[in-house]
């Protein structure tokens, strides 16, 4: 049984996501207010959070950055304005994904499908831990862990996708809209910057190389590129 929580204080539209998603086999339980969110997706025993951003007490912002610091369950950011600082903002918090209101709950539920598949499924494969490693990171694939130069790095389910996708392909550049459609499970329209966001916020965890490289480069209007060691 998958397991939603959604927290936003619009009664109405939490009744009726409620209804269309316990329809569709999901239970969900919901908080009207910040502090209360945060409290119930810290007590754990839930698959994703569904997070406004305009919430009593403490908005949803707030709410997320306090949940990354002992979760990285995954969260869908709701927006009302769908403002593009909006979608940054919450982005560079650890969202994997944001809806602009108003929405169909259908369009929700195709959300949530697409970042239950990219992240759930993921964990729970069985057999040995594969292990992807070049440059001094090494990624644990089944444990879900990634380590610079020993260090243990804290990243997101997308941050974490985006990353694997690069590594199983080392030297060679990664198509923009297959990488999107892989980690982010959906194609970018043109005014979408999301994947730059997490490419961002990835580079920025992952550090230069020791002689001082970049490990992930743009190549400008096609793809990325992850470096081998050598070049």
């Amino acid at each position: 049984m998958i397991n939603i929580l959604i927290i936003d204080d619009d009664r109405e539209l939490v009744d009726l996501l409620e209804t269309y998603l316990g329809a569709e086999g999901l239970t969900v339980a919901s908080r009207q207010t910040g502090n209360e969110g945060l409290e119930a997706a810290r007590a754990g025993g839930i698959d994703l959070v569904i997070l406004d951003v305009m919430l009593p007490n403490m908005n949803g912002f707030d709410v997320l950055k306090h949940l990354r610091e002992h979760s990285q369950v995954p969260v869908i950011m709701l927006t009302a304005r769908g403002e593009e600082v909006d979608r940054i903002v919450g982005f560079e918090l650890g969202a994997d994904d944001y809806l602009p209101k108003p929405f169909k709950p259908r369009e929700l539920l195709a959300r949530i499908r697409a970042v239950l598949r990219r992240v759930g499924g993921e964990r729970h494969q069985g057999g040995g831990d594969e292990v992807l490693a070049t440059g001094g990171v090494e990624m644990s694939v089944q444990s879900r862990s990634v380590r610079r130069d020993g260090k243990q790095l804290d990243l997101t389910e997308a941050e974490f996708l985006i990353l694997e996708i690069l590594l199983r392909s080392p030297g060679k550049v990664v198509p923009r809209q297959e990488l999107a459609q892989k980690a982010l499970g959906r194609h970018l329209s043109y005014d979408d910057r999301s994947l730059d966001v997490h490419l961002s916020h990835l580079r920025k965890k992952l550090g230069l190389r020791q002689n001082g490289g970049e490990r992930i480069r743009t190549i400008r209007g096609t793809g990325y590129l992850y470096l081998l060691t050598h070049e």
